[in-house]
């Protein structure tokens, strides 16, 4: 037989090759088709779709389907997705999917995830970008600036709250805990009989004050001193010049006292409610004073010494007889004015013969 040149692969040998089926059945010859072009299909005839290289036979592909069916559809995108089948929408479709996910069976590159994360993410791509990316996550100047004067503010308050704390509540309760001990060391020198000298030094202890209408008992020190006797929640004694003044046995006389209205025991700090009547008790080793508040002058000078004299100017008082002057600052939380409260002695009463009635309720 004439040997005669080779036919030219026709299209269907070509689609044959690129789709052939992974397995088939051994001694069952695989039927290629007549060689020419298919013929279109007729309508209502079977659909045959062909699998992909290296992908197992799907047995759904046997059944008849419509065109364009949903579940032939998800197959198609599902394999095109995975790059490891043909893809939806021809061969330039493939060959995009091929360049993207590679071929089925090659390894993947390791660094694309890697940047489809960075690009994901809106990372950096160079040095450059990195350093302007940190040059704009640093704060500014301003930031910065505010951020200190709001931690000036912060730790202002926080030492001011504190302040606060220790002269509202603090001091009070020490004064409370020295006013206390020396009262009950007077009063325990006193019941052991031991004699106090006829003057007392500066800061001493020397007697006991009560107001019952305000609850007050605090003891009497020798002086005006702010550290040794006021902020001990004592009461302090006019008893030094230019300020001298009388004691409470004096036949005539003023018996003027300073106290604090606010802060350090703050024993002074509602006589402004005390009226016309109202006792006022000065125990000392000996006798017991009694006065009854007289007179009140809500708002003086500082400098208004007058006050403490042994007629005192503004009192009421026309002549000589034996008084009590209570002096403290007013408004409260300030020392701007003075606010002074003056009483009368309507009886001296020696211990001997036990409290008078107004320290009884």
């Amino acid at each position: 037989m004439p040997v005669t040149p080779a036919a030219a692969p026709s299209y269907a040998d070509e689609y044959e090759r690129a789709y052939a089926p992974p397995y088939q059945e051994p001694g069952v010859p695989h039927y290629r088709g007549p060689a020419a072009a298919p013929a279109a299909e007729p309508v209502g005839a079977a659909v045959t779709e062909p699998v992909a290289p290296g992908l197992p036979f799907d047995d759904e592909t046997v059944a008849l389907r419509l065109p364009g069916s949903p579940a032939r559809t998800e197959r198609r995108a599902r394999t095109a997705d995975a790059g490891t089948g043909p893809a939806v929408g021809g061969r330039a479709a493939r060959r995009k999917a091929a360049r993207r996910h590679g071929r089925p069976g090659e390894p993947q590159d390791p660094l694309e995830p890697q940047e489809a994360a960075q690009g994901a993410a809106g990372a950096p791509r160079s040095r450059m970008d990195a350093r302007r990316a940190a040059r704009a996550s640093k704060p500014g100047a301003a930031v910065l600036v505010s951020r200190m004067v709001g931690e000036v503010f912060i730790t202002t308050g926080v030492l001011m709250l504190l302040f606060v704390t220790y002269q509202l509540w603090w001091s009070n309760v020490r004064a409370h805990q020295q006013a206390g001990s020396e009262a009950s060391s007077l009063q325990q020198d006193w019941a052991n009989g031991k004699r106090n000298p006829g003057t007392f030094s500066p800061g001493q202890g020397f007697a006991i004050l009560h107001i019952p209408k305000l609850d007050v008992v605090a003891p009497i020190a020798e002086g005006i001193d702010k550290t040794k006797v006021l902020d001990r929640g004592m009461v302090g004694h006019y008893g030094e010049a230019p300020l001298k003044t009388a004691m409470p046995d004096a036949k005539t006389g003023n018996f003027a006292l300073a106290g604090h209205r606010n802060t350090h025991g703050e024993p002074f700090r509602y006589i402004n409610r005390l009226k016309p009547g109202d006792e006022i008790v000065v125990e000392t080793q000996d006798d017991y004073y009694v006065y009854k508040m007289a007179s009140i002058l809500p708002v003086t000078s500082p400098g208004n010494t007058s006050v403490l004299d042994p007629i005192p100017k503004g009192s009421g008082f026309t002549g000589p007889g034996r008084y009590i002057t209570l002096t403290t600052c007013t408004p409260e939380f300030t020392s701007k004015y003075r606010m002074i409260v003056w009483g009368k002695m309507v009886e001296d009463r020696p211990r001997s013969k036990g409290k008078p009635d107004a320290l009884m309720g």
